[in-house]
């Protein structure tokens, strides 16, 4: 798998495991899927991932 593709899966992962903790936890796991959208929105213009630092040093492929 490329670190292109997990962090695309992590995610998506996130959002749909933040829904489901807002819906049947508290509405407060909101601010979860807030923040995995943030993070997505500013990675796209600066380039820095965390996600991807991750997923490079756990050994996923460089596309």
């Amino acid at each position: 798998m490329t670190v292109t593709n997990a962090v695309t899966a992590f995610a998506g992962f996130m959002v749909l495991l933040s829904v489901v903790l807002t819906v049947y936890v508290s509405p407060h796991f909101v601010w979860l899927t807030v923040f995995v959208g943030a993070n997505l929105l500013q990675s796209s213009f600066t380039g820095f991932c965390p996600a991807a630092i991750f997923f490079r040093k756990a050994g996923c492929k460089v596309a």
